[in-house]
C-alpha cells in the first residue's frame, strides 16, 4: 500500500461524504434499495471508510455512537483528534497520513487494534489509556530512540507491534532489545518471536529489566497507595468527615491562631495545649466513626428503598406485558379477519368491537399505571419519612459531639486567661520578667491587652467548632433534599415514558382501524 499523493484541494469530513460512504458500505440487492429509500441512522453503523479521500480533519464523526471500525488510512491527516464521541471504536486505522503526534484517544478504551503506519511520528505517547491494545502498528514513521518502547510494557494484553521501517530498527541492539523488555509480545515486525530468542534476550538484558522491574513495582505501590487514599478520602468526604480521624480539625485551630503561638510560650502552656489535644482529638475521632457509621445508615436505607421500588415497577410492568399479550392472543386473529371482510355493514360492526376492546386495553393498561404511580407514591412518602428522622436524629448526635469540643475549647479559655493573668501578675511583681521573650513580652502592656489576646484565640477556636458544625450538618440537610427532589423527578420522567409507551402502542391499533376504515369508505 502506498501513500496517496496530493493532488485536489484537502476535503473536509461532512454529511455527504458520510452518507455516500455509509451506502457505499450498505447492503445490496432488494435490502440495498430499501436502504436508499428509507436511508441509514449514522447511529447504527459499525463500520466506516474514509481511505483515500485526501481528508485533512477528523471532524463530523459523533453522529456514530456505536461506530467499532473506522478506516481513515491514505488521507492528509495531520492531526489525531475529533474521536472523543467513538468509545465503542475496536479497530482504527490512521496509517498512511502525515501525523507527527499520538494525542486524541483517551476515549478509546475499547480500542484494540490501532495502526499509525507511515506517519511523521518520533515518539510512542499519550495512550495510556489504551488498556486493551492487543495489535499495535507504527511501523515507518520517524521513533529513533530505543528506549521509547519501555513505553509500552504498560499494554499487558498487547501481541503483535510493527515497528519496521523506523531508525530505532538499525541500531544493532533492536532484535533482542524488544523481546527483552516486552517479553508478552508474540509478534514482531511481522515475524514471530520463538521462544529462544525471548530467552537469550532475557538473558543479555537480565540486570536492566530486573531493575525496571523493580522501580515499576514500586512506582505501582505508590499509585496504589494514592488510590486507596483518594478512595478513603472520598469516602470520608461522602460521609462527611474528612480529617476528622485525628488532629486535623485541632490543627487547623492552632495554625492559623497567631495569638495562640505567642500564648504557647507562657510557661506550662504547651503541656497543657498537648492535654487539650488529646482530649479533643478523641471526640473528633468519636465524630469521625459516627458519621462513617450513618453514611453506611444511610446509603443502605437507600439501596433498599430503590431495591423495592425497581421490584414494584418490574412486577407492575410484567402485568402489563400479560393485559398486552392476553389482548393479541385474542383479537391478532380478528383483525386479520377483519382486513377480509367486503360487506360494509359487518365491517363496521367488527371495527366498533375492536375498538371497544382498544379503549379497554387502554383503561387496563393505564390503570395499572395510576396504580403504580399510587403506591410509589406512597412508598416515596415512607421512605422520605424514614431518611429524613434518620439524618435529624444524625445531626442530633453531631451537634451533640461538636458540643463536647466546644466545651473543651471553654474550658481550655479559662484556663488559658488563668495563666495569662497569672503571668501578667508576676511581671506586676518583677517576677520571672527577664526569662519572658521580648514578643511575649509585648503583650503584658496591659490587662486589657492579656485578656483580649486570649478571647481572640478562643473566638478563632469557637470560629473552626461552628464552621466544622455547619458543614457537616448543611451537607447532610443538603444530601436529604437533593436525595428526594431527584426521586420525584425519577418518578415523574418514568411516569411520562410510560403512558408515551402505552399510548404509541395503543395508537397503533387505533391507526389501523382508522386505515381499514378509510379503505371501506373509498
Amino acid at each position: 500500500m502506498s501513500r496517496l499523493y496530493k493532488t485536489i484541494e484537502p476535503s473536509v469530513i461532512n454529511d455527504e461524504m458520510l452518507e455516500e460512504a455509509v451506502k457505499k458500505q450498505g447492503p445490496t440487492g432488494r435490502a440495498g434499495q430499501i436502504a436508499q429509500l428509507e436511508g441509514i441512522d449514522f447511529k447504527d453503523v459499525h463500520h466506516l471508510q474514509l481511505d483515500y479521500r485526501n481528508i485533512l480533519k477528523i471532524d463530523n464523526l459523533w453522529q456514530f455512537k456505536i461506530l467499532t471500525k473506522l478506516q481513515l488510512d491514505n488521507n492528509v491527516i495531520e492531526k489525531i483528534e475529533g474521536l472523543n464521541t467513538l468509545t465503542n471504536l475496536v479497530w482504527l486505522d490512521l496509517s498512511f497520513n502525515n501525523i507527527e503526534m499520538i494525542e486524541g484517544l483517551d476515549e478509546l478504551v475499547k480500542l484494540e487494534d490501532l495502526s499509525l503506519y507511515s506517519n511523521r511520528i518520533s515518539n510512542i505517547e499519550n495512550m495510556d489509556l489504551l488498556v486493551n491494545l492487543q495489535i499495535f502498528s507504527i511501523g515507518k514513521n520517524h521513533i529513533s530512540n530505543l528506549e521509547t518502547i519501555i513505553y509500552l510494557r504498560r499494554f499487558k494484553k498487547l501481541r503483535t507491534l510493527n515497528l519496521a521501517g523506523n531508525p530505532v530498527c538499525e541500531d544493532e541492539r533492536y532484535s533482542m532489545y524488544i523481546p527483552a523488555f516486552l517479553p508478552n509480545l508474540m509478534y514482531l515486525d511481522f515475524r514471530l518471536i520463538d521462544k529462544t530468542t525471548k530467552e537469550m534476550a532475557l538473558e543479555m538484558h537480565r540486570s536492566a529489566v530486573a531493575n525496571l522491574v523493580y522501580h515499576e513495582d514500586v512506582a505501582f505501590k505508590k499509585l496504589e497507595k494514592n488510590r486507596l487514599q483518594e478512595e478513603e478520602l472520598a469516602l470520608h468526604k461522602a460521609a462527611y468527615v474528612e480529617y476528622l480521624n485525628g488532629p486535623g480539625l485541632f490543627n487547623t485551630m492552632f495554625t492559623e491562631d497567631l495569638e495562640a503561638r505567642k500564648l504557647l510560650l507562657l510557661p506550662g502552656v504547651p503541656e497543657f495545649v498537648e492535654i487539650y489535644k488529646v482530649e479533643f482529638t478523641d471526640i473528633c475521632q468519636k465524630l469521625f466513626e459516627y458519621g462513617l457509621k450513618g453514611y453506611d445508615n444511610r446509603e443502605k436505607e437507600l439501596e433498599h428503598f430503590l431495591e423495592c421500588l425497581g421490584e414494584a415497577i418490574e412486577d407492575n410492568q410484567q402485568r402489563g406485558v400479560k393485559v398486552i399479550k392476553e389482548f393479541e392472543d385474542k383479537n391478532k386473529e380478528h383483525f386479520n379477519e377483519i382486513q377480509h371482510i367486503t360487506e360494509s355493514q359487518v365491517l363496521e360492526s367488527r371495527i366498533r368491537y375492536f375498538r371497544e376492546e382498544i379503549d379497554q386495553l387502554w383503561s387496563k393498561l393505564m390503570n395499572l399505571e395510576m396504580q403504580l404511580v399510587d403506591q410509589l407514591e406512597e412508598s416515596t412518602r415512607e421512605f422520605e419519612r424514614n431518611i429524613s428522622e434518620m439524618v435529624s436524629t444524625y445531626i442530633e448526635n453531631v451537634q451533640a459531639l461538636i458540643a463536647q469540643c466546644r466545651d473543651l475549647e471553654n474550658h481550655h479559655n479559662e484556663n488559658m486567661l488563668e495563666i495569662a493573668m497569672s503571668s501578667y501578675d508576676k511581671m506586676g511583681k518583677n517576677e520571672g520578667e527577664e526569662e519572658m521573650p521580648e514578643e511575649l513580652r509585648a503583650l503584658f502592656i496591659d490587662k486589657d491587652t492579656v485578656i483580649n489576646t486570649v478571647n481572640a484565640s478562643h473566638d478563632l477556636h469557637l470560629l473552626k467548632i461552628d464552621n466544622q458544625e455547619d458543614k457537616m450538618v448543611t451537607r447532610a440537610n443538603g444530601w436529604v433534599t437533593d436525595m428526594i427532589e431527584k426521586l420525584h423527578t425519577d418518578e415523574i420522567n418514568r411516569n411520562r415514558k410510560r403512558v408515551l409507551e402505552i399510548y404509541t402502542y395503543v395508537s397503533h391499533w387505533r391507526d389501523e382501524l382508522d386505515f381499514l376504515e378509510l379503505q371501506d369508505m373509498s
